[in-house]
């Protein structure tokens, strides 16, 4: 994950809930975006 830009990260994250992927792999999103300290990017519906 550390390859893909800040973008695509935060893309990939929404895509990954609207396809209603494991949770697992939601939350390995998510928790790159805290760790790249991009949170204020996603929506407050999250």
């Amino acid at each position: 994950m550390e390859k893909l830009s800040d973008k695509l990260l935060t893309e990939s994250y929404y895509k990954a809930k609207e396809l209603k992927l494991n949770p697992e792999f939601i939350l390995l999103i998510k928790q790159e975006i805290i760790r790249r300290s991009l949170e204020h990017n996603l929506k407050q519906t999250s």
